[in-house]
Order: structure tokens, then sequence, then C-alpha cells
């Protein structure tokens, strides 16, 4: 029955996980690579500086890709690559018009650690809507050959002491992330309140009931108090936009939407997009099929992963430590280089020494702006030590001139891998470099460049995500019947905290624009912001708030220094990338670049309360 009433407590419990489509789906990710000539990076020279040289050659490698990332969205007959193949059929249900406290959209990490502590705070009329079949979020739909998380899964899984568990690998399997998902949703009774492939189409704020309206796809008018918006910050796959794409007559597929029913087995396969994902799948691509073509406009940066098993004493002295997981996430919080923290050094992670590098003194103070170019140069030397590890790995020098980045390191997402680079020496591997404009034609055989045609069995696409679109919020209509995405595409981005936005009472964004709080670790962030919400929602139940919004004033104080802080650190940032915006987003719209400030500011208007608008019955 997959609407039942819980006796004990009189609410509504839920049974709509979908059953998995096809045991076929299944793989693993990054695996022990023995060869240690691919675990370190070439030396470079420490006087290398980003000198006007330099610095000019970044710039013609961007100016030459910008206008190139050109993206549509998945309607009409594109609509096939949103369609899940991963689970079975929904689950049918009645449509839901009643009422309950909290409505809580997502299922991912930051859906199930909100439940934990929501649960823990003593709120159990909550409700989760989720579009998959299953918990994971984007562990859910990022299922492709090689998938793996990036940040050393010792710090990444939630709750581990909770769970009792530890992760197989340093960098665990996408699969076994998944399956930690599905055993925390079991262990702590989330799929009773979760209902399934369930997308929410709109929400709806009645300013005479204080209530929110959720619509969903499946006929829902629920009403509720509070709306939470957990669904993540890359939510939607993302096309290109290619000429004749529709007329190819081959198999094709996004890869967050994986057809493990599409047998790659000795065909030839091309793969559109050499990010962070297609850097994990195409090493295991070239082991299956028989030709593989990787179509690439703008490389990525190829670092150093030295995957290693967790070695079973770390197990025992983990057991005999209370807290070894948060402890550890603490450390790594502590970590302000974006690659230092992906590196993960163990031994500081572990406590066992006191820095995770060796410290520099310097004479004076440094200005913002002196930060700011030490930090150009290190990570310039940083990007002179990848593409050096490139001629030292990739034979053809035409191959390896094309995988070279020239851009500052971290302005695009980073990637980690020993197998990536390697996988262009194999015969049966071939890399189309289509800088800097990318593919611009697909006809029904394959892909064509430059009037080259590239007859294809089957074509991927690694294309992406939509990074905090601001989309994602158009179904959201505060008072006065605004829109979220109208009032910030109008006004520009607005929040305090990135969790609240004025005019939209009872509502929180987990993770969304502007939400600091974290750090390179995404959980870190998540637990930051669900300890936040947890602690408004029992302070207003416990003083008997009905609605909570917060003062404009506090609003356009807090995105103003979002936006100085972008600006102070974009020189960091001066390429071309999804963070930006592809070069178009407004400084302080997007992520948040204030670092510890904005705890700060959350400390303060805890303290203080003179950010909140309370009212009470």
């Amino acid at each position: 029955m997959a609407i039942s009433i819980d006796p004990d407590t009189g609410l509504k419990i839920f049974d709509t996980r979908a059953a998995k489509a096809s045991d076929k789906i299944q793989g693993q990710g990054y695996a022990v690579n023995p060869d240690a000539s691919l675990k370190t990076l070439p030396e470079v020279s420490t006087d290398a500086r980003f000198d006007a040289v330099e610095q000019a050659k970044y710039r013609e490698f961007k100016e030459q890709r910008r206008g190139a990332a050109d993206y549509m969205a998945m309607e009409g007959e594109f609509a096939k690559y949103l369609e899940d193949h991963y689970s079975e059929s929904p689950v049918q249900r009645e449509a839901l018009t009643d009422e309950c406290e909290i409505v809580v959209v997502g299922a991912g990490f930051a859906g199930l650690l909100l439940w934990y502590r929501l649960k823990e705070a003593g709120f159990q009329d909550v409700r989760f809507c989720e579009k998959g079949g299953d918990v994971g979020g984007t562990w859910y739909w990022n299922r492709y050959p090689g998938i793996a998380c990036d940040v050393e899964s010792y710090s990444y899984l939630p709750l581990l002491e909770e769970m009792e568990y530890f992760p197989t690998m340093k960098f665990a399997s996408g699969f076994e992330i998944l399956e930690y998902c599905q055993s925390m949703a079991t262990k702590f009774g989330f799929y009773d309140k979760c209902l399934f492939h369930t997308t929410v189409e709109r929400t709806d704020w009645n300013e005479e009931t204080r209530r929110w309206t959720v619509t969903t796809d499946r006929g829902d008018a629920m009403r509720a108090r509070y709306i939470i918006l957990a669904n993540g910050i890359l939510t939607t796959p993302k096309l290109a936009r290619i000429d004749g794409m529709e007329s190819f007559e081959g198999d094709s597929f996004h890869t967050s939407r994986w057809r493990y029913d599409v047998d790659l087995e000795g065909k030839t396969v091309g793969i559109i997009g050499t990010g962070a994902t297609a850097v994990q799948a195409v090493p295991e691509l070239a082991k299956i099929v028989g030709e593989l073509y990787v179509f690439q406009r703008t490389p990525s940066s190829i670092d150093v992963r030295d995957q290693r098993v967790t070695a079973p004493q770390e197990i025992e002295n983990w057991k005999e430590e209370p807290g070894w997981a948060r402890a550890r996430r603490k450390r790594f919080s502590k970590i302000s280089a974006g690659r230092s923290a992906i590196q993960a050094n163990d031994d500081y992670l572990a406590g066992k020494v006191e820095h995770f590098k060796e410290r520099k003194e310097h004479s004076r103070k440094l200005t913002p702006e002196e930060m700011v170019d030490k930090q150009l140069d290190s990570n310039f030397r940083i990007m002179e030590q990848i593409r050096a590890r490139v001629d030292a790995i990739v034979e053809d020098p035409e191959t390896a001139r094309a995988l070279k980045p020239y851009y500052p390191y971290g302005c695009k997402r980073p990637t980690f891998h020993d197998e990536y680079l390697p996988t262009f020496n194999l015969p049966n591997v071939h890399l189309v470099d289509t800088a800097p404009i990318g593919v611009t034609n697909i006809n029904e055989n394959g892909v064509v460049h430059q009037n080259d045609e590239y007859p294809l069995d089957v074509l991927i696409y690694a294309t992406g995500f939509q990074w905090m679109a601001t989309s994602t919020f158009n179904m959201v209509t505060g008072r006065g019947g605004q829109t979220m995405k109208n009032k910030w595409e109008t006004e520009g981005t607005k929040t305090f905290l990135g969790i609240h936005s004025n005019g939209f009472p009872n509502l929180f964004i987990m993770t969304g624009p502007q939400g600091g709080g974290g750090s390179f670790n995404f959980t870190d962030a998540i637990e930051t912001h669900a300890d936040y919400i947890v602690w408004m929602l029992s302070k207003m139940r416990d003083e008997g708030h009905q609605v909570v919004d917060i003062t404009e004033e506090a609003e356009l104080t807090y995105a103003e220094h979002c936006r100085q802080a972008d600006i102070a650190t974009a020189p960091l940032r001066d390429c071309l990338s999804y963070y930006n915006g592809h070069g178009d987003s407004e400084p302080g719209s997007l992520a948040y670049y204030g670092g510890g400030n904005w705890h700060k500011f959350r400390v303060r208007a805890q303290e203080t309360l003179d950010t909140y608008l309370f009212e009470s019955v």
C-alpha cells in the first residue's frame, strides 16, 4: 500500500520507493593504480611567475572560447534525455491535498542529513518530494562507469559515526555512495517520509493562511507551513545546442541518465565533453568499446589522484576514536587552498600533524591584493606542473598540445585521475580537438567537425549541469505573486546567508546562490545549513512564532558583501566556466567567496535577531 497511517503518530507514511530497473546497473569508481610515475606531478621552477606574457596567453585562451557555451532546455524531442532509466515505473498512489508541517524538496545528501537533524529535534510531520525513484540525489542520477567522489570519502560521507560505516576506498565509488545513501534512508526511517517519482512543479505562498501550497506532477496540492529546497546546486542536466543533433540515428544519452540497456562492447562510441564526468568515464569506456572518439572544446586540468584502499588499521583506529569523522571534516574545513583540500593529506586530517602544509611567514601583513597575486603565482606553478604532466604521459605531441589547459587553477572544476591521460596512448582512443567553439554539427551518422565525419554507433553527451540556475527557483511564488526567479533577474540575486530571501517567508534554501558556511567539501556546507535551519524551526516552535521573513536591509547588506567578496577574488577565476555563468553572471550572484565571513553574519543574526521578522498568532 503506497500510503497508510502510522498508528502511533496518526501521520501518513509512504511506500513509494521504486524497484531497480535492471541488475546491469552496476559499476566501480577509481581503481588503485600501481604505477608510481602517474602519482606525482613533474617539478617546475619555484621562480615561475604569472607574468604579462603568461597572462596574455590565458586571456587569448579565454577569449577564443567566449560565446561558445550554448546550451538548451531538454524539452520536446529532447525530453527523452531526462527519462529515468534506473528505476521501474513510479509506484501508483493517490494525490495528496492535505496539510503537513514541513515539505522538503530533494532526497540527496542534504535531504537525508536534514531528516536526521529534524527527527533528532522532535519534528515528525515532514515530507520529502524526490523526482527520482530512490534516494541519493546526484548519486542516484550519475551512475556512469568510473564515477567516484573527488573529495575524500572519510570527510565527504555524512553521519559515518552514526552509521558505523567505513568507506572501502579513500575516494569512494559512486555506486558505493548510493548504497550508503540507501542504508541511511533505511536506518533512519527516511523511506516512510518520501514521495518518490514526484517532481515539485510550483510552490505558492498564501498570505491569508500563512501556508505554502506545493503542487507536483502527481496531482498533489499539499499545504505546508515550511518549505525547504534541498535539491542541490547541480540539479538539471544540460545539452549543448548543436545543429542536427536530433537527426542522429544511433543510440544517444546524457551521462546523468546512463543507458545500461545499450551494449557498448566493441562499438564505435563518441563522447562530447571533457569535464569532470568525462575524465572519470573515458578510461572505463576505452576498456570496452571498439573505438572511442573524445570531442573536446576545452581541456580540464588533470591532477594526480593517488587512489588507495582503506587500511584495516585505520578502521581499527577510528573505532577507538569517538567522533572521528566529524573531527576529520572539521580539520578539512580549515584548508583554504582548493588543491590542498582535494589532495587530502592523511596525516593532517587524522590529527597526526598540526598543519596541512608548511606555513609561510611574511615580513609584514600582506594586503588583499598582494594575497591574490601570491595565489595567482602559486596557481600558475601548479598549472605548469599539470601541463608538464601531459607532456610526460601523452605520447603524441599534437594530442598532448590539445590536452593542456591555460587558465587559473580552480577557475574551472579541477579534476583528478591517474588513467585519463594514459588512455590517449591507446590505439582505439582518439581525441578530436574542436577548440575553440566545440562541435557544431551532427548528422544521421555521427559528428561532423571541419568537414570530417565521425560515424558512430553511440553518442554520449557529457555536457554537465546547470549551476545554481535561477530557473530552479521559477517554481517559487512568494508575497505579491512574485517568483524568486523574477526577483533575482530584475533586482539581482539577493538573499541572507543564501538561505532566506525577503518576500518568501518560511522558505529555506540549502546550498543555493550566496550560500556560504562550507568548505571545499559539500557535506560541510549542508551540515552547516541543516543545523541553522533546524535552529530556526526549533526557535519558532518553542517561542510560538508562525512566520519568519528577513528584513530588506539585512538582505541588501549581505548581497553587497557577496558582490564585493566576488570582485576581490575575481582574478583567481578569470576564465569561462559554469562557476561564473560562462562569463555572464553578475558578481556575487552565484557561489559565495567570502570565506569565514558567512559565519560572522550568521552568528550576529542569531545573537541579535534583528535580521528576522517574526509573526505570531
